[in-house]
């Protein structure tokens, strides 16, 4: 697997000491380098990269907005490289794979990039087997729809409580009192009715230690306790609002929409 990379950074020097770093990995190319983010939004539009490692402080358009300039399309994966440590907290709500300090350390590099490939196997492990089944609707429907569902051999393994260390303490969360779930790159904002919790992990493998049939992904970024929504508020262009126990609404956009169907009989 060839994680096909862009590099942007106004600083020339910066761009070449990545790609020094980045010579050990044999499976990261190199596809281009960009000075700026006009630059940098027009080349990922025409390049699809993989990956992009993005300065965040540039003149012009900075690193934010270039991730707001590609939204239209399916964008990569960013990891955000700057010398500035306050951008922390808006690289991860921007969805960021990881924010690296400049200079960027070997072993913190290392660990991006098994969350980089970890990222692309899932998404196209996901692409397969959705294309297989595309597939198989149009040459055998009947078998499709024989289908059996695939039973989960955990249903009653998930997790009862979390423990989240934050803030210097360790919290032991009961998932029955969590409202809902918000991604910021590898860290989840988790949300209860009276309080908000940090915890490093992707949204993926939060979800496996959570029950689906109570835990729902309603947005990209968003996971809801079900047991917790008390209201249904339609919204324009399809999507809608879930209204919960604390009076908190979660947006709930189109891609998700199939999950409301359970609220309404």
């Amino acid at each position: 697997m060839t994680i096909r990379t862009i590099l942007v950074d106004d600083e020339k020097l910066a761009i070449q000491g990545l790609q020094l770093r980045l010579e050990k990995y044999p499976d990261v190319e190199i596809i281009d380098t960009c000075s700026n983010g006009r630059e940098a939004i027009r080349k990922i539009k025409t390049e699809k990269p993989d990956l992009v490692f993005l300065d965040i402080q540039m003149p012009g358009f900075d690193g934010f907005s270039v991730v707001k300039g590609v939204m239209e399309i399916e964008p990569p994966l960013f990891v955000f490289v700057t010398a500035y440590q306050e951008h922390a907290v808006r690289a991860f709500e921007a969805n960021a794979v990881n924010y690296l300090m400049k200079p960027v350390e070997e072993s913190k590099l290392d660990d991006t990039l098994a969350r980089v490939r970890q990222r692309i196997a899932e998404k196209r492990s996901a692409d397969e087997a959705e294309k297989l089944k595309n597939v198989l609707a149009e040459v055998a429907p009947d078998a499709v729809e024989a289908m059996p569902e695939e039973a989960d051999p955990n249903a009653d393994r998930y997790e009862k409580l979390i423990n989240i260390k934050d803030r210097g303490q360790i919290f032991r969360i009961d998932v029955d009192s969590i409202e809902h779930i918000e991604a910021a790159g590898d860290y989840m904002c988790i949300r209860t009715a009276d309080n908000s919790l940090i915890l490093r992990e992707t949204m993926k493998d939060l979800e496996r230690r959570l029950d689906p049939r109570v835990f729902q992904r309603v947005h990209r970024s968003t996971i809801v306790n079900l047991n917790q929504v008390r209201q249904v508020k339609p919204h324009t262009n399809g999507e809608c609002f879930l209204v919960l126990d604390s009076g908190a609404q979660v947006k709930v956009s189109r891609s998700y929409r199939d999950v409301i169907a359970r609220f309404v009989h």
